[in-house]
């Protein structure tokens, strides 16, 4: 089964280690035996953290994207619903769920636009999206996959700006440099072979120090503060 997944990942943090800004999406297509991605979009977002719900409308727009020019038998959304089906999701169902008002409000505002998706999804490649969540694996390549591109992103950010910049990285997971290559690695045990990777087109490795720390502030994540040289 070819999966197609999105998420987005990795925040750029105050001195507080208090999330400010997410700063990559990617959509990836995931295949036998699941442990990273075989082909990816991915962009820099740097989105409000506090509007991380309008995301979700984002990376689905990635994952048709990528499906113009891949195949694919399902899309994961990261969403965690029991894994239902996007396009039939309505407000009636959210009443059973065990989720805050504030995300149960989130949900209704852009339920209408990923319902929208999805049916176009369905159409055109007759495949479903599904609702699943943290429960899929495809999801969390995604999300290691935007995390290791926030790394280049927030590189290149840093040069520019000619200052420190600190970023939150995805949950359980570390950093592994390589020459022009960054990639995140899965810390979960039964995870332990997930990755996430990125490509140093631009070089901006070499012209950072990294420095990686756990985050004082979020017991199993980690921080990297990424300093012009």
């Amino acid at each position: 089964m070819k999966v197609i997944a999105a998420d987005s990942a990795a925040a750029l943090l105050n001195e507080s280690f208090e999330p400010l800004k997410i700063v990559a999406a990617a959509a990836v297509l995931v295949e036998p035996p699941y442990r990273e991605a075989s082909e990816y979009i991915a962009e820099p977002i740097f989105a409000n953290a506090e509007n991380g719900h309008a995301l979700i409308v984002h990376e689905l727009e990635l994952c048709r994207n990528l499906l113009k020019a891949y195949n694919a038998n399902i899309v994961h959304l990261d969403i965690s619903l029991g894994a239902v089906s996007v396009e039939t999701l309505s407000p009636i169902q959210f009443s059973g769920i065990k989720i805050s008002r504030k995300a149960r409000g989130n949900l209704l505002k852009i339920l209408p636009k990923i319902r929208k998706i999805s049916g176009e999804i369905t159409r055109n490649h007759e495949i479903q999206v599904l609702a699943i969540g943290k429960e899929s694996i495809p999801v969390r390549i995604a999300e290691l996959t935007a995390g290791a591109h926030a790394i280049l992103y927030t590189a290149l950010k840093a040069l520019e700006e000619n200052k420190k910049l600190i970023l939150g990285l995805p949950s359980k997971c570390t950093l592994q440099l390589a020459e022009k290559h960054v990639s995140l690695h899965s810390l979960i045990p039964a995870e332990h072979d997930l990755q996430g990777s990125a490509e140093d087109e631009e070089n901006v490795l070499n012209k950072v120090h990294i420095v990686e720390m756990l985050n004082p502030c979020a017991r199993g994540f980690r921080a990297l503060e990424i300093t012009p040289k």
